[in-house]
């Protein structure tokens, strides 16, 4: 139990007394029964250190309040365990029945639910969706593997890609970035199973941001246009803004000003007119010009251009409210575009604000950048 336990505190710089009071905080928000103080610290370190197992009761509230999954929880690879039935071919044979019965309906089912999870991350961040998100995956994984047809398969493998981009985006933010690589290849294999290059154009340039953040952001530069060419002519405008956009960001994270430039001047052009930030032909995909106006800026201000302070405060006046995680990364971005001009006060305004919004979420990724960007003050 010790290193999945006390790498998830860890990488929320929890103390164990942190965990404890969270531990508290949760069941009175959901009006559940756990041990005294006292008892919890004891418990605390016993799991850290392996001399006590945790319970179901316990491992859910954990998994809810660090964003990890059992196996991350225990620090254990999941071991599959073989069919002992004596004949195989039955249940083998029940299941791809069942899976001939997948209508339209039951995917559009699966989307609506992949839609409802995208939703709740966004407003409420990623850690308490892990255990429905997981369920989520492995309802649809069951469902392709056991269908057997391409008429079948095809409309499965598009909803397991834009549900699995989805979870490896979460598993990101959360600082499990192992099962968000894994997630991101399941999410290419099935966008490719289903013969969709947009959903494989879309789960390869967010893999860029892996890559990124793992200090390789020349090769994460080489990902993102890697990506645009699996996407070919079959993307949407939108979505070739948005890539166009992704790769101005990694370019500026990987020091390259001109082709961040550039690449935020195609950008512009591809991107259509009007409000509409949705894409219709790719829902996980939202941008529009008040969205492109903060990605502006926050690229703008990792190459140090002056430009950028105008830009993230314009975006922050037409801020969406349901973006509430993206709010946190906003509030870095001025932080950042106003260290580059020396005026650290404000700086300081916006980090505090960043971290506030990145510990109501259980954003990793975000406090990280934030801590990062305070050690330079």
């Amino acid at each position: 139990m010790m290193n999945g336990l006390k790498a998830a505190r860890s990488a929320r710089e929890w103390s164990q007394e942190r965990l404890v009071r969270e531990i508290e905080r949760y069941a009175r928000q959901h009006a559940l029964d756990v041990a005294s103080t006292a008892s919890l610290r004891v418990y605390v370190s016993e799991w850290e250190n392996g001399r006590r197992v945790i319970s179901a009761r316990y491992a859910k509230i954990l998994r809810a309040l660090l964003g990890i999954t059992d196996d991350e929880l225990s620090g254990k690879a999941e071991l599959l365990t073989p069919t002992t039935m004596t004949d195989g071919y039955d249940d083998l044979m029940g299941r791809i029945d069942a899976a001939r019965s997948i209508s339209l309906t039951m995917v559009n089912t699966f989307m609506d639910q992949t839609e409802l999870l995208r939703t709740m991350d966004r407003q409420m961040g990623a850690a308490s969706l892990v255990d429905q998100m997981t369920a989520h995956l492995a309802t649809l994984e069951d469902a392709l593997t056991f269908a057997v047809l391409p008429d079948t398969r095809r409309p499965v493998a598009r909803a397991l890609a834009g549900a699995a981009t989805l979870a490896a985006w979460q598993a990101l933010d959360v600082g499990a970035v192992e099962r968000a690589w894994r997630h991101y290849e399941l999410g290419k294999r099935a966008a490719q199973e289903a013969e969709e290059p947009m959903y494989l154009a879309h789960a390869t340039a967010e893999q860029a941001y892996v890559l990124c953040d793992a200090g390789r952001a020349p090769m994460a530069v080489q990902l993102i246009r890697d990506a645009q060419r699996l996407g070919g002519k079959a993307m949407s405008p939108r979505l070739t803004a948005w890539l166009y956009a992704a790769e101005a960001e990694i370019c500026a994270r990987a020091s390259l000003p001109d082709d961040c430039q550039r690449a935020l001047e195609k950008a512009t052009r591809t991107l259509p007119p009007g409000d509409e930030a949705r894409d219709p032909d790719m829902l996980s995909i939202f941008l529009n010009e008040g969205h492109l106006t903060r990605w502006r800026g926050n690229a703008l201000a990792l190459i140090g251009n002056d430009e950028a302070v105008s830009n993230l405060y314009t975006a922050l006046d037409n801020a969406d409210p349901t973006f509430i995680r993206a709010s946190a990364g906003l509030r870095c971005d001025l932080a950042q575009a106003h260290m580059a001009r020396g005026e650290y006060d404000q700086a300081h305004d916006h980090l505090r604000q960043a971290r506030l919004i990145a510990n109501r979420t259980g954003s990793v990724r975000q406090r990280r950048r934030v801590e990062q960007l305070t050690q330079q003050l």
